[in-house]
């Protein structure tokens, strides 16, 4: 059993930054392959971006490519997803989840965390 609690979040401008975390708890994290996924009121969860457990490969939606990078902290049991040139598009619960493998489909992981709001004011 694994427990992911996100922060990071907030209110930022337009252009300007912000890195989420996911720290775990229960179990490794490092063995898991972990996924960011965000969603905005009245849409779908969507696929953010991925990293995988064994040889670190991510992926990332075409909508965020260039902007997130997603790295992992073993030593911390946390994953990152550093958020850059932001803009209102991006407002969103973000959410953390882990699984076996890594996968833009939300039901392809097994472990979620409670989201954290990022607001991106134009």
């Amino acid at each position: 059993q694994v427990q992911l609690v996100e922060s990071g979040g907030g209110l930022v401008q337009a252009g300007g930054s912000v890195r989420l975390s996911c720290a775990a708890s229960g179990s490794t994290l490092s063995s898991y392959a972990v996924g960011w996924f965000r969603q905005a009121p009245g849409k779908e969860r969507d696929f953010v971006a991925s990293i995988g457990w064994r040889r670190g490969v991510t992926e990332f939606a075409d909508s965020v490519k260039g902007r997130l990078t997603i790295s992992r902290d073993n030593a911390k049991n946390t994953v990152y997803l550093q958020m850059n040139s932001l803009n209102p598009a991006d407002t969103a619960l973000y959410y953390c989840t882990a699984g076996p493998v890594a996968s833009m489909r939300s039901s392809e992981y097994d472990y979620w965390g409670q989201g954290t709001q990022v607001t991106v004011s134009s």
